[in-house]
């Protein structure tokens, strides 16, 4: 099937258009930190506590910051440290999975018992401890990679379990008596069936990076100097801003959070039904 089909069919679901809307919508807020008129990590840049206005469209916060603008750079470095911190656990996710699976025996068995180790550990306990430590060092780049290292497990074993089933079909037999090697047989057969659910497992990695990345920002251990949908919502509960009534503070980092979960599980969902073909053929009448 040619990807404009694919791109139509999956745009047939509300879900995944409205969710494809909303991305579109965050993305243009990204970008728009570019141009920003000040840099965000100065305080007391515009007057304080100002109502929104023509000139503040979401008015400033007790900082003496911009929230528009506190909230274009917040929004970009949550989306880059859920990429950074999604990609790098699904190159782990895959490469585990398919050594697992293709190797089968003692590889299998070693890989799955550290796998099945990350599931049951307490994750987000040895997380905080391991921020505690490089607190002094945590910054976009750290973060995102020190939650990849944690993301992975559940993907792996599903992965697994693609390739176990991959590898008793009987194009695997024809492809290894024909001489193919073993490196050209998992990138020219297993990768097309395994990178759809390497991309729609990014996604549900992607939402767990965010929350916990908003998670360890309001419990103090990332750097607030670096503003994400985490740091905006700590300083607002540290500044008391729902006490005081400053809603426009508070709430426009808990909005653009919700707004980014309902899109990314909508776009998950949606995908992930998708490649189901029972489901996809009741959907788009099995084109």
């Amino acid at each position: 099937m040619s990807t404009p089909q694919i791109a139509k069919d999956l745009f047939r679901d509300y879900r995944f258009l409205l969710a494809f809307i909303v991305l579109c919508f965050l993305l243009f807020l990204a970008v728009l930190s570019f141009f920003s008129p000040s840099d965000p990590t100065l305080w007391f840049s515009v007057p304080r506590d100002l109502p929104p206005s023509r000139q503040y469209i979401l008015g400033t916060n007790s900082k003496g910051q911009d929230i528009f603008w506190q909230a274009t750079f917040a929004i970009r470095n949550s989306l880059i440290i859920s990429v950074i911190a999604g990609v790098i656990s699904r190159i782990i996710a895959v490469l585990i999975g398919l050594i697992s699976g293709y190797r089968g025996g003692t590889t299998d068995r070693v890989l799955m018992f550290i796998s099945d180790g990350f599931l049951v550990i307490p994750l987000f306990l040895i997380i905080v401890m391991l921020a505690m430590l490089i607190r002094d060092m945590m910054n976009i780049l750290t973060l995102g990679i020190l939650l990849a290292c944690f993301g992975w497990a559940w993907d792996a074993r599903v992965i697994r379990s693609q390739v176990l089933s991959l590898r008793e079909r009987e194009f695997t037999r024809t492809a290894l008596l024909s001489g193919t090697g073993v490196v050209k047989l998992v990138i020219k057969e297993y990768l097309p069936y395994i990178t759809p659910l390497a991309f729609s497992t990014l996604i549900n990695n992607m939402s767990w990076a965010i929350g916990l990345e908003i998670t360890l920002s309001i419990v103090g251990l990332t750097n607030m100097d670096i503003p994400t949908l985490g740091t905006m919502l700590k300083w607002a509960m540290s500044y008391q801003a729902l006490l005081l009534g400053r809603w426009n503070w508070l709430l426009t980092p808990v909005v653009l959070s919700v707004l980014l979960f309902i899109a990314l599980y909508w776009l998950s969902v949606s995908i992930s039904e998708y490649l189901d073909p029972r489901t996809r053929v009741q959907r788009v009448g099995g084109e």
